[in-house]
C-alpha cells in the first residue's frame, strides 16, 4: 500500500541527503519525494510517498523521527487530504491533431505552455490519478517527453459540525 509522509526539516545542508541515505540503507523504495521552502525559511517541508505495509511504514517512521535535522513527522495515508503534482507533457503535434489536442488539454484543464511547428507542450496540475488519465490521452499522438513533479500534499482543515446532530455536543 501506498503511504504519504509529510516531513518538516530544518534547512541545512545534507538533509535531503541523510533522508534518502536512510531509505536506499535500508532498501525502502521511495515512489515519491518532494520538497520546498516552508512558511518559516528555516524550514522545509517535504513530501515522500512509499510502499510497503504497517510494519515497514512504522520502522520508516521511527528512522524518520530519529534523524536530528527532523522536526516533526507525520502519516498523512489515513487523514483527509488536498494532493496534487504537476506534470509538463510534450506531445507531437501535426496541424491536423492539434483542435484534438487542444480539445483534450480544455478538458482537463491543461494549460498550452508551448507551441512549436512539430510539438506542443501542456501543463497539468491535479491528482495523480487525473495526471494518469490525461497522459493515457495523449499517448495516442506520441509523447516526446514529460515530466511530473511528485506529489505534494497538506492534510484538509477540520471542519465545524453543523446541524442537529451539532447541537447536541
Amino acid at each position: 500500500m501506498k503511504h504519504t509522509i509529510s516531513l518538516l526539516v530544518e534547512n541545512h545542508e545534507g538533509v535531503l541527503s541523510r533522508i534518502a541515505g536512510l531509505f536506499s540503507g535500508r532498501g525502502y523504495n521511495l515512489e515519491s519525494f518532494t520538497a520546498g521552502p516552508s512558511v518559516d525559511p528555516s524550514m522545509t517541508r517535504i513530501t515522500l510517498v512509499c510502499g510497503g505495509d504497517d510494519q515497514i511504514i512504522d520502522q520508516i517512521k521511527k528512522q524518520l523521527n530519529r534523524l536530528i535535522d527532523i522536526i516533526k513527522v507525520v502519516d498523512l495515508t489515513e487523514s483527509p487530504t488536498v494532493d496534487r503534482e504537476l506534470a509538463l507533457v510534450r506531445v507531437k503535434a501535426k496541424s491536423g491533431a492539434r483542435g484534438e489536442i487542444f480539445q483534450i488539454a480544455d478538458i482537463f484543464r491543461a494549460k498550452v505552455m508551448d507551441v512549436a511547428s512539430e510539438s506542443i507542450m501542456l501543463e497539468l496540475t491535479g491528482s495523480s490519478d487525473k495526471i494518469d488519465d490525461f497522459i493515457a490521452l495523449l499517448e495516442d499522438f506520441s509523447i516526446l517527453e514529460f515530466a511530473r513533479s511528485g506529489i505534494v500534499s497538506m492534510s484538509r482543515g477540520k471542519k465545524e459540525q453543523r446541524g442537529p446532530s451539532a447541537a447536541k455536543q
